[in-house]
């Protein structure tokens, strides 16, 4: 039973990662003013009534269902997504003599998804504030890489043998690392709608180093589009987002590309280090054509989705090397 929910919960949780980009990028992210709810109902008003009540609730906010119904449906997932995790932790104590992880990781991932809810809560009412946001999707990302280490320590083959070389070995775990920062980065750029700040590639704005304002760009507390004292964020701190995500993918690229030609030498290895080499092609491709083509939809959701899956990949790689608890 903790197998089938851990493996159900991750491919649900891959799921609900994307379908939260889709809701962040097409701009329905305040599709909902309000929060577990929509309009003060558990889901999108629909006739007249309701929408007449939802505009007395909510004069400020009129009511658009496309959005609203993006929102309410990953709210939906995220919280069947909630009840698999509570399952996985009540099954991982007692069936904890036969796992294959500490009991309590799945307790602790009980602790980040309650804190994803938080950070759901906190997105609406706070009105899409960058760090917020920022913060939920690597939640999100968290929460898949957790479910994805549980998953594959009880479905698939691992072993400290796979990797005789302890730098190799090091590299793998530093993959993470690596990857996790340039998601962060990723994440950053989408948030503060930054990813076209610079549209010309390789160069920005003709330039290999344009002015840029890393000082706001950067700032932590400041709310969207303002900078630390209240106003307009200039276009040189967008472009400064911009140019350290390009560079984080550079950096990326060449690390996981070296990693992953390493890996290839490896037997046990060999399949995932080739899936991991073509994940990162695409993804350098579609960050490229997201850039050409201003950004639609469907490859900046895709992009997304292309960095989970790079994630799992990495996530796989290091619990393979890494032998069985017993």
């Amino acid at each position: 039973m903790f197998k089938r929910i851990a493996y159900i919960a991750t491919v649900l949780t891959l799921c609900v990662v994307v379908l939260g980009a889709y809701v962040r990028l097409s701009d329905a992210g305040l599709g909902c003013p309000d929060w577990p709810g929509c309009y003060g109902t558990l889901t999108v008003p629909q006739s007249s009534e309701a929408l007449d009540a939802a505009h007395a609730i909510y004069p400020d906010s009129p009511v658009e269902q496309a959005k609203a119904w993006k929102e309410m449906i990953h709210r939906y997932l995220a919280g069947i997504l909630g009840l698999f995790v509570f399952a996985l932790f009540i099954q991982a104590w007692r069936e904890r003599a036969s796992l294959n992880v500490n009991p309590w990781l799945p307790t602790a991932l009980v602790g980040v998804v309650g804190f994803q809810a938080v950070l759901g809560m906190w997105t609406v009412t706070m009105l899409l504030k960058p760090a917020i946001v920022t913060m939920h999707l690597m939640g999100g990302m968290t929460t898949l890489a957790m479910l994805m280490w549980i998953a594959h320590r009880h479905w698939g083959v691992s072993s400290a043998n796979f990797l005789l070389s302890s730098a190799t070995r090091f590299f793998v775990r530093f993959a993470i690392v690596i990857l996790v920062l340039q998601i962060f980065l990723g994440g950053w750029t989408s948030t503060n709608y930054a990813a076209l700040a610079c549209t010309d590639f390789p160069t920005c704005h003709g330039a290999w180093v344009p002015e840029m304002d890393f000082a706001n760009a950067f700032h932590w507390f400041r709310e969207l589009g303002e900078n630390k004292e209240g106003k307009p964020l200039a276009l040189s701190a967008y472009v400064a987002i911009q140019w350290i995500h390009r560079v984080g993918a550079l950096v990326t690229f060449v690390y996981l590309g070296l990693l992953g030609l390493t890996l290839i030498k490896q037997l046990q290895l060999r399949a995932l280090a080739i899936g991991m080499l073509m994940l990162l092609i695409v993804q350098i491709g579609l960050g490229v054509a997201n850039l050409v083509l201003l950004l639609p939809t469907v490859l900046a959701v895709a992009h997304n989705m292309v960095a989970a899956m790079l994630l799992m990949v990495v996530v796989v790689l290091n619990s393979k090397i890494t032998e069985l608890r017993h």
